[in-house]
């Protein structure tokens, strides 16, 4: 029987490309990896779409690239990969990804940009596979977008592994060919804040006190120092401050709290009122009296997903020298169970005077970003955010596919929104009706209960409900962040565990918010 001659090219080039990468791999420090992009094929055009970087690339060698493609399978789709091997000397590693159609841009229904989530998620899959063959060097195809694929490559090739013996090869990453060199680097940049914030979460909560995490937020700030000053306030400088409800939760910790103050001084303009941040710190969340069930309560060790998306968010801002006055506040404690503890039943009185009916410990956040908001007035911002895993209403509402933003202000959801469309990490605006502030104010024993009155409905909306009894500022957003603070395997581009989300939103709307007058 006679072979096709297509399937006896294909398998002498299986065979080579495996000879190849067997005789590299003993020196794979050495070695150097391409990813380059490929759109999916018109309907009316059945030749393969190559972007500007491979198209050049696949001219200097003469059309193999092309070739190989035609020859080894059904075209690629989106967020797929194939890699060859020993087209060029210099890449003895070359991974093409798939980017599906081109000249997509934002889409009104998903509420992002699909060209730039195409090309994180197909860069992304690019590298891990060469990090997989444990390559050391690999360039990257800027597949039209330096920022975008900048993220891709950042982003994907993270995995916290600090403390097993066997890592992950480290990868170094460079735009390959021509690129817009500040657009790569803003990216890397943006990549790098929310690996960041991954970091932070991930880690053991006996690796990260409140003491630890301010240490480690203070020495990423430290190449800043002229710009910015860290304030470290302890016990006796939060008591001073009258910030009852924070002490009442952190009472039932062996670990002391810290009151993390950040001020960054971008602007020229010194008077210019300033972007205030606060991130809900509860660097171990067991639910203190009222106790969570046991089952899956390690993943309470990033239980201060706000204040590391946040200080993360500012530790960019400065790495970008944005042109912007920002404050960012973390109260930091833990939530356990002692013979100090908050019970259910008690009362303690927040920093404005307010009165607080504690009939569940494990709504603990709320109470800490009480006395936080209180102390962000007294900037008189220019605008307050504040994110906190709030809430698991929250996942339940919206699962992970966007952050919830409660506002007062439409001034600043638009600009949250905005931002969160170019990062492709979603934010979506729900509800601050006096519906849910009639179910917190309506107490036995004091001003404010801090569950709503009918506990199993609306949670994340009586628990924002209840934040802006403690605020008065014009501009004011609650970003609840508890359905997107992990990631199993809905954004391609992060592998699973602690997401960091949503850091780069809050860098582009710190970004977009600098540039304007």
């Amino acid at each position: 029987m006679l072979i096709p001659f297509r399937r006896v090219l294909f398998t002498a080039i299986r065979q080579h490309n495996c000879r190849l990468f067997s005789d590299s791999h003993a020196t794979s420090s050495t070695r150097k990896g391409l990813v380059l992009g490929v759109y999916e094929k018109q309907p009316d055009n059945d030749r393969i779409r190559l972007t500007e970087a491979a198209a050049v690339f696949d001219s200097s060698i003469s059309g193999k690239l092309s070739e190989m493609l035609t020859i080894s399978g059904p075209p690629l789709k989106k967020g797929k990969s194939r890699i060859f091997y020993g087209l060029h000397q210099d890449f003895p590693s070359v991974v093409v990804v798939g980017l599906g159609k081109s000249g997509t841009g934002v889409c009104g229904k998903e509420n992002w940009d699909n060209c730039k989530e195409s090309i994180r998620a197909a860069v992304s899959a690019g590298c891990r596979q060469l990090q997989d063959l444990e390559v050391a060097h690999v360039e990257v195809d800027p597949c039209g977008d330096g920022q975008s694929a900048a993220e891709g490559a950042v982003l994907g090739l993270f995995e916290y592994d600090e403390f097993k013996t066997k890592k992950k090869a480290r990868v170094t990453t460079l735009p390959y060919g021509s690129v817009d060199s500040a657009a790569w680097q803003k990216g890397v940049l943006y990549g790098d804040g929310q690996n960041l914030a991954r970091r932070l979460m991930e880690a053991p909560a006996n690796h990260i006190t409140p003491t630890a995490f301010a240490n480690t937020i203070e020495q990423k700030l430290s190449p800043f120092a002229h710009k910015v000053a860290v304030h470290k306030r302890p016990q006796s400088w939060i008591e001073s401050e009258q910030m009852g409800a924070f002490l009442s939760v952190s009472k039932g910790s062996e670990e002391p709290p810290v009151f993390l103050e950040l001020h960054y001084k971008g602007s020229l303009d010194s008077a210019q009122p300033p972007l205030v941040l606060v991130g809900k710190g509860i660097t171990f969340d067991s639910g203190g009296i009222s106790l969570k069930p046991s089952s899956g309560m390690d993943a309470m060790r990033a239980d201060m997903g706000g204040a590391a998306t946040v200080c993360s968010a500012l530790v960019t801002a400065a790495a970008l020298k944005l042109p912007i006055n920002i404050i960012g506040l973390a109260p930091l404690c833990e939530n356990m169970p002692s013979g100090k503890a908050n019970k259910p039943g008690d009362v303690v009185r927040a920093k404005n005077g307010k009165t607080i009916q504690v009939d569940n410990t494990d709504a603990e956040g709320r109470l800490i970003l009480a006395d936080a908001l209180c102390y962000a007035h007294s900037f008189k911002p220019r605008a307050i955010i504040n994110a906190a895993t709030l809430t698991g209403a929250m996942d339940v509402a919206l699962g992970s596919a966007a952050a919830g933003v409660f506002t007062n202000s439409d001034w600043l959801w638009e600009r949250l929104q905005k931002a969160s469309i170019v990062t492709g990490d979603r934010v979506w605006r729900m509800p601050l009706f006096q519906h849910y502030t009639k179910q917190i104010t309506e107490s036995a024993l004091a001003d404010l209960n801090n569950v709503g009155k009918y506990s199993r409905s609306g949670g994340a909306c009586t628990a924002a409900a209840f934040l802006r009894e403690f605020v008065t500022a014009d501009h004011w957003a609650h970003l609840d962040i508890a359905g997107v603070m992990t990631n199993k395997d809905e954004i391609p581009y992060l592998r699973k565990g602690m997401s960091g989300r949503p850091t780069r939103t809050l860098v582009e709307f710190i970004a977009g918010l600098a540039s304007e007058p």
